[in-house]
């Protein structure tokens, strides 16, 4: 069974920008009877390139559209698949993390990133 929740979150942000449906369709290269079923949840969103696109489009961050499409993004996929062993040890470790210990992690891998480049 389709979620209906990237098709009507899309649909409510697409009629706020006041852009109608053949025109978003234009834009994101798709037609506008593909991207109406979409809006009605009886297709699923779209490529994970696509929805990048929508997510410009609409001025809106791309990875969080990314995940209400339900797909991942390309670059972690591939990060994934080049690192088997790794990523998902290290996804695992920061599960059940507060946005707090987020942030940290974040903050302290690109302290290291830095070191390494200097």
């Amino acid at each position: 069974m389709r979620t209906n929740r990237f098709g009507a979150r899309l649909r409510e942000r697409r009629l706020s920008k006041r852009i109608t449906l053949r025109k978003f369709a234009d834009m994101i290269g798709v037609s506008p009877t593909y991207l109406s079923q979409v809006e009605q949840g009886r297709f699923d969103p779209p490529t994970a390139n696509r929805v990048r696109r929508i997510a410009k489009i609409l001025g809106e961050d791309a990875d969080l559209w990314i995940s209400f499409a339900d797909r991942v993004p390309e670059d972690v996929d591939g990060m994934v698949k080049r690192h088997p062993k790794d990523m998902p040890e290290l996804m695992r470790l920061v599960i059940g993390s507060t946005p707090g210990e987020f942030q940290a992690i974040k903050e302290a891998v690109r302290k290291i990133r830095k070191m390494n480049i200097a």
